[in-house]
């Protein structure tokens, strides 16, 4: 099956989900929009898209099935709604929404229509997390009872063109680099329970560029989120996202079983390693990729999306695992607000695990 698949957003995301075509199948780009008409116009020339519109004509496009929303977390949930409203499937950039109830207005609006949502982050697909998904569910390190992540850097300001955002309420730490490792911790443990936090903005302004001089950014939104995770299954998991961080030596995330732990790769990345220390044993040993799309695959949430639409099963970057990430990210800010525990309504199914295939047959 293939879908024609309408971009909303030109950004610095676009070229890498617009190479997606190439790699899957069941995609076809028609058309693409964005505020800046030239920037879209741009895109299409650079990436052989027929036509560049804008958003109203693309969402009235009858060879426009899917739309692809690559814009700016703000607007997500607007674009998203407006396009289920014009009979569209639609796959959001991460986050799926920056409000939690705006989240759910999207999937309600979908089920009514009886379309489709989908959401980044989809890196979980990729080789390395989905190898460990197999070592986890085989057994290799029994039964996990805990996780740590973290996600440690110093924050965007210096290199990212247009930073501002990333310090505004519905970004920071969590809201933006969170995200995939939530995800990745849920398709590994399955739901999670509750959750508290601590949170705090450590600096009152950031500022732009590498120059001491630069231009002033307000901090509107916490920097540095400490959370614990209880999981629906009984895993404990301990999750730091920091922009407040100049350099750190500590593991993206590891799963902790009664026989072993489990070292999993950069969730914001497509592949390995995936490394394993079992009980009693002195090494690491790295275990060989046994999935593919071990380089950067964005798109692939995409196109498991249009492959489970042919044949009618639940795709895996779904739109109820998407705002069961939301929620956990909203409930950390909550949680240190509220100095409690905040208890996690949604509990989506454990997304199903890729079988061990051949590229794209993998989402067959």
């Amino acid at each position: 099956m293939k879908l024609r698949v309408g971009v909303v957003g030109a950004g610095n995301i676009s070229p890498i989900y617009l190479q997606a075509p190439s790699k899957f199948s069941a995609l076809e780009v028609t058309a693409i929009s964005d505020l800046d008409l030239d920037r879209a116009r741009s895109r299409a020339e650079e990436f052989g898209i027929p036509r560049a519109l804008p958003l109203d004509e693309l969402l009235s496009s009858e060879d426009v099935d899917v739309v692809l929303n690559l814009t700016v977390p703000a607007a997500h949930a607007d674009v998203s709604l407006a396009a289920l409203g014009a009979g569209k499937h639609v796959y959001s950039e991460k986050p799926l929404a920056t409000d939690l109830e705006a989240g759910r207005r999207v999937l309600d609006l979908a089920t009514e229509r009886g379309l489709r949502v989908g959401c980044a982050p989809d890196t979980f697909l990729g080789a390395g997390l989905q190898t460990a998904r197999k070592a986890l569910d085989d057994g290799l390190i029994g039964e996990p009872v805990a996780a740590t992540a973290f996600m440690m850097s110093h924050g965007p300001e210096r290199w990212h063109p247009n930073p501002d955002f990333f310090y505004q309420p519905g970004a920071g730490p969590m809201f933006d680099m969170g995200p995939y490792y939530l995800t990745a911790l849920v398709n590994m443990l399955g739901p999670v329970r509750r959750v508290t936090s601590s949170a705090r903005a450590s600096l009152p302004e950031r500022v732009a560029g590498t120059e001491p001089g630069g231009r002033r950014i307000p901090v509107n939104t916490p920097t540095h989120v400490a959370s614990v995770l209880d999981f629906e299954a009984g895993p404990v998991a301990t999750l730091v996202t920091s922009f407040d961080v100049w350099a750190a030596d500590v593991p993206r995330i590891e799963i902790y079983g009664t026989e072993g732990t489990l070292s999993l790769p950069d969730p914001n990345t497509f592949g390995g390693p995936v490394r394993v220390r079992r009980m009693l044993e002195d090494d690491w040993e790295t275990l060989p990729l046994t999935h593919p799309f071990a380089e950067n695959s964005r798109g692939i949430g995409l196109a498991d999306m249009v492959t489970a639409l042919g044949s009618g099963r639940p795709h895996r970057a779904s739109g109820d695992l998407a705002l069961h990430v939301l929620e956990i990210m909203h409930a950390t800010l909550h949680a240190s607000e509220a100095g409690r525990h905040i208890e996690i309504e949604s509990r989506p199914g454990r997304p199903e695990a890729l079988p061990v295939a051949a590229g794209e047959e993998v989402l067959r």
